[in-house]
């Protein structure tokens, strides 16, 4: 079993397929030296603690989801450097005028507890989303979803 990956989180059977390759190989798909072997979106910007491009499998109705995956690997907040944050921030502002992006959420995904759950991520390896959804694609009434927390019977693979 992998420690870098929980395949039940994923949400696509493309991207399943993917994750489950990652399984097996044992190693992490955010890393620097293993990021061309899995990411086929291209490279927005390298900044000196993260590397920032659009998410390889986007949640449904959304118009911009952008992926900040942090350069080392780390899979709490607590190890990140707190200059990260301000990177992190003025890259996301900048995509927010270049996409003319009038709002969204800004997620960062760490940490697991194998005691209990996991978080929703599929990736044990911290990185942040910034996701405007499409109001538009939404029904009457409908928000908008990004899963957070599942029960402790998932499996870490």
């Amino acid at each position: 079993m992998s420690q870098f990956v929980i395949t039940d989180n994923v949400r696509r059977e493309d991207q399943k397929k993917v994750m489950d390759e990652i399984a097996a190989q044992k190693h992490c798909p955010f890393c620097p030296e293993n990021l061309a072997k899995y990411h086929k979106n291209p490279i927005l910007k390298e900044g000196k603690f993260w590397t920032f491009t659009d998410n390889q499998w986007p949640y449904e109705k959304v118009k911009h989801q952008l992926l900040a995956i942090y350069k080392t690997h780390i899979e709490h907040i607590k190890e990140m450097n707190p200059a990260a944050g301000a990177e992190l921030i003025q890259f996301f502002q900048e995509e927010t005028v270049r996409r003319n992006i009038p709002g969204g959420v800004l997620a960062i995904r760490f940490g697991s507890n194998p005691e209990h759950g996991s978080y929703g991520n599929s990736v044990l390896h911290i990185h942040a989303h910034m996701i405007e959804p499409d109001l538009d694609a939404l029904a009457n009434d409908e928000g908008w979803k990004m899963k957070f927390g599942q029960s402790k019977n998932y499996k870490k693979g």
